[in-house]
């Protein structure tokens, strides 16, 4: 299912990096863990506060000179087994929180060998918080009185911020409390103190505070904590939702006691318009305090995956990443609100970064699970080590070699920092213990690379157009106007009372200026009772005029007080409503995400579906081609079968008539000789009685003696023994000169009513023989022409050749003839004729002269049945005598 394509938000213009832009060298920090036990041999030794050395113990093999090779390091300082964490964090952390306050990223992140204290170094432990919560502590003790009202500022989902109003704010955080009060609590202490592993662990003398922030601006804290597991981002602080559809019973709606939760799902990388890498869809909680922050820390703790090794007993098996984002946003002119001007926000983030140990199989005897990981972590980092290499490698050579950072999801979530959108700070982890050397030395290794690499100054922001100190010149108004209207003697009602009063004294007539002596005196006293006079009329006037007034007021008043009320009821069915359309509201987005979970899954069966009918669907081709392939071979090996038998068939039939023929000769040639045995046992016999009647009767026998016997004497008793030869082994008559040999045709299967194409080619020999067949209506040409063909329908070519007995053999080949679609003519092979010429063999001479009976022919008579003056036979068999026929063979 294919969604409509969204419109791409345009990018804001990359800023060009100038070639005077200033750079610093990637900060590099060693820590030396202490040993785990007293007894171990060290191989690390402190040189200075910059330098260590790393000798070879002794069970490393010497070099080529048989001398241990003992190496230095140098770094920007070396922290020793008796640092505490209050030092490092001075050191290392404290100015990317001073950054962070004033717009500018930073990255720091922890490398060693699994077991060298990485977690120990960025999470600490209770009573020695490491650099992630006092870097949290300092951060809120520098702007808690500066912060903003709860989701002022608000996420965009596209790694920026949003401004909203007071009103808006207010209505949202109304909406999130009676979410959380219409909703029941997952566990009862959600809303007890901060885990006590985390309340302790920074104690107020240690506590570190930003000095020079902007006090002018408002500012809110964002977190999210995520990890790289097998080369895949997982949040963290997600809460992981219950499957709908295995959460309920398998007979019914009701929901299981124990929920199935749904696996996290991992997140992918983005890029926002301003070309920085971030995690989208990642988790980002508003938090106000540093316990806040703790609680949502170590909710993400508790998940990440951690495994008991032969090196570690809680070994990190993935990447961890808490990323703490600033939002910042200057006051308006009267100090009072913040300036609604998406333009003017400012968001900086700082990065602490754990990264997993690499390890070696052949000392962690890892399997299963372990060895993938471990694997998948050894890759991760030899990536980040190619990828230094080749930043390194750039800056030195001057080339430009493309930077490896898709390879691996930690260096391409990182890359904006080494490109120059921020510092980067990087804290070595070593265990000095001997039988990490070999690994020791590797991190020696990458470590020294890493200094070598030089990333971009970041830049200061702009300073906001207005004039500075507006938030302390907006309180200071506060004060002193609370302060005057609380040292105003009668209030604030009295001193209007009194002023009004002057008021109306001053408006009356002034009284004379005179002095009464005498109560009798006649001009002062009239003078001085007319002003009295006057004035009492004006204070009437003034009395009616302000009683007429303050009823006039006091009615408006009362209507007013009944459009607020009617205002006030008004708002509060509208709220009531509101309330009413939030609940629907509700309900309907719940329902909605509901259906956009379950139309996610009917999608997700559904490309499973369509994946698994395709592949059908392709078997089902193949199959199908495969069986019109068998298909196809089986219908050419039946057809082979069928001709194969039809030969077999000719083959035995003619085999079966041979030897007919042979055993119809040996059996006559038999009963000759018996014959011939007989014949001379008579003879004998005759001769026999002969000579019995010629002693008996010697005067008789003198005189009369008996005929000579004649050559071939006929007995009647076996005349009808005798089989008579069959016309076709009658004996050939002898040549003569003056008679001509009578030439016998046949008439050729091919005489019907279709013309033909008679085409004997000039190297054929005229043999003047029998089986010359006789084509009618046929076209006798010499060579095959286009114009011959187009007026016959059927095509015969004469062949000869030189059979295997050194007779010549004549083929005739026909054909269909049938017009091609170019508009010419083609020939289709269709049959064979096979005419064959011998002469008859010794043993058929022999059988004839034994038929004329035995002493007719000698020598010297045999020579006319010599082969060459015997009439030549056309035959298709090796039988004896004349025999006409034809052998015909398809193909």
């Amino acid at each position: 299912m294919q969604r409509p394509a969204k419109g791409k938000t345009p990018r804001r213009p990359a800023l060009k990096k100038t070639s005077h832009t200033q750079k610093d060298p990637v900060g590099v920090y060693c820590r030396i863990r202490p040993l785990g036990a007293t007894d171990e041999e060290c191989c690390i030794e402190m040189i200075s506060s910059t330098t260590i050395q790393l000798h070879a113990p002794d069970g490393i093999k010497a070099n080529r000179n048989g001398e241990y090779k003992e190496t230095q390091y140098s770094f920007k300082k070396v922290f020793g087994i008796q640092t505490s964490q209050i030092e490092l964090f001075k050191d290392v952390a404290k100015p990317l929180v001073d950054d962070l306050i004033h717009c500018k990223n930073g990255l720091l992140f922890t490398y060693g060998v699994t077991g060298s204290g990485k977690t120990f170094t960025m999470t600490g432990s209770p009573g020695e918080g490491g650099l992630l919560p006092r870097s949290l502590d300092m951060l809120f003790n520098s702007i808690a009185p500066l912060q903003a009202k709860r989701f002022v500022f608000r996420t965009d989902d596209k790694n920026g911020m949003e401004i909203q109003g007071q009103v808006d704010a207010l209505l949202e955080r109304q909406k999130r409390e009676s979410n959380q009060q219409s909703t029941v609590p997952k566990t009862p202490s959600s809303k007890q103190k901060p885990d006590p592993e985390f309340a302790d662990m920074i104690s107020p003398e240690e506590a570190c505070k930003c000095e020079g922030v902007d006090e002018d601006s408002c500012y809110s804290v964002f977190v999210s904590y995520i990890e790289i597991y097998n080369n895949y981002i997982y949040d963290l602080l997600e809460e992981a939702p219950i499957d709908p559809i295995r959460h309920k019973r398998p007979g019914g709606d009701t929901p299981l006691r124990i929920p199935e939760l749904i696996p996290p799902q991992s997140k992918i990388l983005r890029e926002d318009q301003n070309h920085n890498m971030y995690v989208s869809g990642c988790t980002e909680v508003e938090v106000k305090s540093t316990e806040e922050a703790f609680q949502v820390f170590w909710r993400g703790q508790k998940k990440r995956r951690i495994a008991d090794t032969q090196l570690n007993r809680e070994s990190s098996r993935s990447h961890s990443v808490f990323i703490v984002k600033l939002a910042q946003a200057p006051l308006d002119a009267d100090g009072d609100h913040i300036l609604q001007d998406k333009n003017q926000v400012t968001v900086s983030q700082l990065c602490l970064v754990d990264l997993a140990g690499s390890e070696r199989t052949s000392r962690t005897k890892a399997e299963g699970n372990r060895l993938r990981e471990a694997g998948n972590i050894n890759q991760s980092l030899m990536t980040l080590r190619t990828c230094i290499e080749v930043l390194r490698e750039n800056q030195m050579c001057g080339t430009n070699r493309m930077v490896p950072y898709r390879d691996s999801k930690v260096t391409h979530l990182f890359k904006n920092y080494f490109d120059g959108e921020g510092k980067v700070r990087m804290v070595v982890c070593v265990n000095p213990k001997a039988d990490d050397y070999e690994e020791t030395m590797l991190v020696m290794r990458f470590a020294e690379l890493t200094q070598e690499v030089e990333v971009a100054r970041p830049v200061d922001r702009p300073i906001c157009s207005l004039a500075a100190g507006r938030r302390h010149r907006n309180q200071a108004f506060r004060d002193e106007l609370s302060r005057r209207q609380e040292e105003r003697p009668g209030g604030p009602n009295n001193t209007e009372d009194g002023s009004v009063l002057n008021q109306l004294l001053d408006s009356l007539p002034a009284l004379p200026a005179c002095e009464l002596v005498d109560p009798t005196d006649e001009q002062i006293l009239p003078r001085l009772i007319e002003v009295l006079e006057r004035r009492h009329r004006i204070r009437q006037m003034i009395t009616e005029q302000y009683t007429r007034t303050a009823n006039t007021l006091k009615s408006m008043l009362q209507e007013f007080d009944g459009h607020l009320m009617a205002k006030e009821n008004f708002i509060h069915e509208q709220r009531g409503k509101l309330g009413e359309k939030d609940k629907i509201m509700f309900n309907q987005k719940n329902e909605m995400d509901r259906l956009e979970k379950k139309s996610k899954m009917l999608e997700y069966k559904i490309d499973i579906l369509q994946k698994t009918t395709n592949i059908y669907e392709g078997d089902k081709r193949s199959l199908q081609q495969e069986l019109e392939s068998r298909e196809q071979r089986l219908q050419r090996e039946l057809s082979e079968r069928k001709r194969m038998e039809a030969r077999m068939q000719g083959m035995v039939s003619d085999t079966k008539h041979q030897w007919e023929k042979e055993c119809e000769r040996r059996v006559n040639a038999k009963q000759l000789e018996m014959q011939n045995k007989l014949w001379v046992k008579d003879e004998k016999l005759k001769q026999l009685k002969a000579i019995v009647s010629e002693s008996n009767s010697s005067a008789t026998s003198e005189q009369q003696r008996p005929p000579p016997p004649p050559d071939k004497p006929q007995r009647a008793s076996r005349e009808k023994d005798q089989p008579r030869a069959p016309e076709k082994r009658s004996r050939s008559p002898l040549p003569t000169t003056g008679t001509p040999i009578r030439l016998h045709h046949r008439r050729s299967h091919s005489a019907g009513g279709e013309r033909w194409v008679d085409h004997k080619p000039l190297s054929n020999l005229d043999l003047d023989t029998v089986m010359q067949p006789i084509i009618p209506n046929a076209i006798k040409v010499s060579a095959a022409s286009e114009k011959a063909l187009s007026k016959c329908h059927k095509y015969v070519l004469t062949h000869q050749e030189l059979a295997s007995d050194g007779e010549i053999q004549t083929k005739l080949i026909k054909g269909d003839v049938f017009r091609t679609r170019g508009g010419g003519q083609a020939v289709q092979f269709t049959d064979i004729e096979t005419l064959r010429q011998e002469c008859p063999t010794a043993s058929s001479r022999k059988r004839r002269s034994s038929e004329d009976g035995p002493g007719q022919h000698d020598g010297n008579k045999m020579d006319w049945n010599d082969r060459e003056n015997r009439a030549p036979v056309a035959s298709t068999s090796s039988g004896l005598g004349l025999q006409i026929g034809y052998q015909k063979r398809r193909k």
